[in-house]
């Protein structure tokens, strides 16, 4: 057999074409991680200039558009079926509008810090409803373990043992909910459209696309126009759309099939801290001792959760993974 017809080799480990394709997933991975933890700042600057429900709206719609001129370039096309667009109706409300729309509310009364923090509880309220709604999925002692402990960080975080003083209750119950919401959704996902036979980029832009018009008919019963537009909440509000909700989710996709999807969910490790990061310097938000160590407790519980006992039935390869179920260990949103 002539060179020219025998298969290339596979790269070394060692070579500089291996190393650069590992620098440029890893580097993506970073912008993944600096967007979505950046998120909750952009949350806190556009509530400055617009209503709760506006700042969702703006961000979904803007998160479309980058998703809509992708699925352009790529020349893909939108799901078909009235009973996939169903299921994507539903993703929509429980992965968007719905918790979008809580952590803005939220984030009127609580600290972005906080809200970046309760969104790592995601896995946590994941854990505890695959108990009850995926029965192949049962838990080892080690997930049990990080479930509690997870649980406890969630106390050290808002101070219980001084009885959640000068904490808002009702900011911080709603950032919770718009957690809980992200793993009810990923476990609808799950089961209804991990089928389908669509791409990512087709569902994705479906779904965004679902939830936007969610909001343009609710958003104006309540909400009025704002009597000004300032830059910086505005600019907030579409860096918010244009990159946490368009751009990430392209960056996400991509890094899930080119290392997997239990690599990428790594990413949801790093939001929170991003998120404090940003929050204290940026916004001057105060940092009492128990914020990052309870963040450090919960990190450490939601990573117990998503290990899997060896017995099982060897996981699918990448390109199963991310084809079959997108929506096994995928990262959570901002």
């Amino acid at each position: 057999m002539s060179h020219a017809t025998a298969s290339a080799p596979t790269p070394s480990p060692l070579s500089p074409s291996f190393r650069a394709r590992l620098l440029d997933w890893r580097v993506r991975f970073g912008v993944l991680a600096l967007i979505w933890g950046f998120s909750f700042l952009f949350i806190k600057v556009g509530t400055d200039g617009f209503a709760p429900f506006q700042v969702t709206f703006g961000r979904l719609l803007f998160g479309t558009a980058v998703l809509a001129a992708a699925l352009l370039v790529k020349r893909d096309r939108l799901p078909r079926g009235a009973r996939t667009w169903g299921h994507l109706a539903v993703a929509a409300f429980l992965l968007n509008a719905l918790p979008f729309s809580l952590f803005a509310y939220a984030e009127l009364t609580i600290p972005s810090t906080l809200a970046g923090i309760c969104n790592a509880t995601t896995p946590l309220w994941g854990m505890v409803l695959s108990l009850v709604a995926l029965s192949e999925d049962r838990p080892t002692r080690v997930r049990a373990a990080g479930l509690g402990i997870g649980f406890i960080g969630v106390l050290t975080v808002l101070g219980a043992w001084q009885g959640f003083s000068g904490l808002d209750v009702t900011g911080t119950a709603l950032a919770l909910l718009a957690s809980f919401s992200y793993a009810v959704g990923w476990i609808y996902v799950r089961r209804t459209l991990s089928g389908t036979g669509a791409s990512h980029l087709s569902l994705a832009t479906g779904q965004v696309g679902m939830a936007t018009l969610q909001l343009a008919l609710v958003t104006p019963f309540f909400t009025t126009l704002p009597e000004s537009v300032e830059i910086l909440p505005l600019l907030a509000v579409i860096a918010l759309g244009a990159l946490g909700t368009g751009y990430a989710m392209l960056l996400q996709y991509g890094v899930v099939a080119e290392v997997g999807p239990t690599t990428a969910s790594m990413v949801t490790y790093f939001i929170p801290v991003i998120a404090t990061a940003a929050g204290v310097a940026f916004l001057g938000e105060h940092l009492a001792w128990n914020t990052p160590v309870g963040a450090a407790i919960v990190l450490l519980g939601a990573a117990l959760t998503q290990t899997r006992a060896s017995s099982r039935t060897p996981a699918p390869s990448r390109a199963t993974a991310s084809v079959a179920d997108p929506s096994r260990k995928t990262p959570t949103r901002a």
